[in-house]
């Protein structure tokens, strides 16, 4: 079991303050990563820059979707499938989707599975991928801004995932009902 404190607005620690009241005014409650996140006021910061910067991506939201939960599932992390399960139910993503993302089955689109494979490859080759998935990933019509913007992804997941690890977050009772286990 971890002792890592969850924050309240209350027990935060003063810089991180102004961070916490935001992510209670954009999300309606403090979820319990940001109230972790808390105790470092630079690691909330930057997380909430970060997804700032990848929903703003050239993304849209199906990939930005996909991009998320792969890299959780990979991660196998218990707090943020479920956390975007239900960000995905509601940006309005097809639930064959997100399914296909929590079960690593087929995505329902040739784009989506390049995307899925190529950041999955990545994820796993710390970056690293081979001519061929270079190559299959702009076949599919995708950009070298978007072969970057994966990293953007990817650098906002891993301050998320680890966290959850390291703390071993509870899953908010909103998220509960899309509990996830590999």
């Amino acid at each position: 079991m971890s002792n890592f404190t969850i924050h309240t607005l209350d027990t935060s620690p003063q810089a991180s303050k102004a961070l916490v009241e935001q992510s209670i005014k954009e999300n309606g409650m403090l979820p319990n990563l940001h109230g972790v996140m808390a105790e470092a006021p630079g690691l909330l910061e930057g997380y909430q820059v970060l997804h700032k910067l990848f929903t703003e991506s050239s993304f849209n939201a199906d990939e930005i979707t996909v991009v998320w939960q792969t890299i959780n599932v990979e991660h196998e992390c218990t707090y943020c499938v479920p956390a975007h399960t239900a960000i995905a139910n509601m940006m309005k993503i097809d639930p064959a989707i997100t399914e296909a993302l929590r079960n690593s089955t087929a995505l329902p689109n040739k784009k989506l599975q390049v995307l899925h494979d190529t950041t999955l490859a990545m994820t796993r080759g710390r970056g690293n991928l081979t001519s061929d998935e270079m190559n299959t990933f702009f076949a599919a019509g995708f950009t070298q801004r978007q072969m970057l913007e994966i990293v953007l992804g990817m650098a906002q997941k891993v301050m998320s995932n680890y966290t959850n690890h390291l703390a071993q977050t509870p899953v908010d009772s909103m998220f509960e009902k899309f509990a996830w286990k590999k």
